[in-house]
């Protein structure tokens, strides 16, 4: 056999075993996407949350009108439920099944449910793109997708990623169930 084929069938080879690595790396990859809603009950936005062996990737879109304009605490909450839309309190707390003490910038901290913080536009939209190690979707003891589902829940304020137990970030205003 010319060795001209042989390196062209080998070169095929390698080619095809990258190919099938990538395509194996996007199966990996999850989606889940959710519905923000208000304390009104009304439907602001949406979240996809895309789960990799490493973590999970937030994509946030509120409409126009959906919160107050400013900075917005974002957390992870250890129940899929926000049927209680007045103050979102089935939601539970942060996911933290380690019991670490709440804050990104806390010393014995994070919980693995914190978040940065959201920022809200003038006229009440946002999109932003958040990154978590802290959290999986399926996998790990800090998977969100567990047999009651989480919820990722929207702040009236700033957390300041330190103070307990919830960065004084105010009350829930927004609630997405991921299930």
């Amino acid at each position: 056999m010319p060795r001209s084929l042989v390196k062209s069938l080998a070169s095929c080879g390698l080619i095809a075993a990258a190919l099938t690595s990538v395509a194996a790396t996007a199966r990996e990859v999850e989606t889940i996407r959710a519905t923000f809603i208000s304390n009104a009950g009304t439907e602001i936005g949406s979240a996809s949350v895309r789960g990799g062996a490493h973590g999970v990737v937030v994509r946030i879109e509120l409409k126009p009108g959906a919160l107050t304009p400013g900075w917005h605490g974002l957390h992870f909450h250890a129940v899929g439920d926000c049927s209680d839309r007045d103050k979102f309190l089935n939601a539970k707390a942060h996911v933290n099944h380690n019991g670490a003490p709440h804050g990104l910038l806390n010393p014995g901290g994070p919980e693995a449910g914190d978040l940065p913080n959201l920022w809200v536009m003038q006229d009440g939209s946002a999109r932003a793109e958040i990154a978590s190690q802290l959290v999986t979707l399926r996998d790990g003891p800090h998977a969100l997708l567990t047999a009651v589902g989480s919820s990722l829940i929207i702040h009236a304020g700033e957390d300041d990623h330190v103070s307990q137990p919830i960065g004084n970030s105010g009350a829930r205003v927004a609630c997405a169930v991921i299930k």
